[in-house]
């Protein structure tokens, strides 16, 4: 099944911003949601950062009140994880973008979809919209996104093997 529809948390939105691999996400996905609650998470940050700067000019992010869902409050994620995984719950065709661990879990136990930023990675180089999963993937390391040097490995030589 082909990824077009997702909810987006905060911390992907920060890294693909911070990495400048913010374009990929209106060229993946052509409806990219993104709650209240992760809007405000985003640009409503003390300091100057890409993302805050960049998601209200971002014309693709559509920006939307989501109610809570109890089964996902019960998990006592932060505010974005819960809304994230809200909005997928009831919105079945969406893929929710998280990193949270605790949330991938709630994901899972709660069967919502799901990808990582290193999956959104991954996909557009499948979609050849980039030339090196490696490389995209030291960019967001350098952003901040905390990867194991085994899944940055891993990832790479799954890209090579598939050429």
């Amino acid at each position: 099944m082909r990824i077009e529809r997702v909810v987006i948390n905060a911390s992907p939105l920060i890294t693909l911003f911070r990495a400048g691999l913010h374009p990929l996400l209106p060229e993946l996905f052509p409806d990219l949601v993104v709650p209240d609650a992760v809007w405000a998470e985003v640009v409503n940050r003390t300091h100057d950062d890409p993302a805050t700067r960049g998601l209200p000019e971002a014309i693709w992010a559509k920006k939307l009140a989501t109610p809570v869902s109890q089964d996902v409050m019960e998990w006592g994620l932060g505010a974005g994880e819960t809304a994230v995984l809200s909005y997928a719950q009831h919105n079945r065709d969406y893929t929710a973008i998280v990193d949270d661990r605790e949330a991938r879990r709630c994901a899972s136990v709660l069967n919502i979809s799901l990808i990582g930023t290193a999956g959104v990675v991954v996909l557009a180089r499948r979609r050849g919209l980039i030339d090196s999963t490696e490389v995209a993937l030291r960019q967001l390391q350098g952003a901040g996104l905390w990867m194991s040097e085994q899944l940055i490995v891993k990832l790479a030589a799954d890209d090579k093997a598939a050429q």
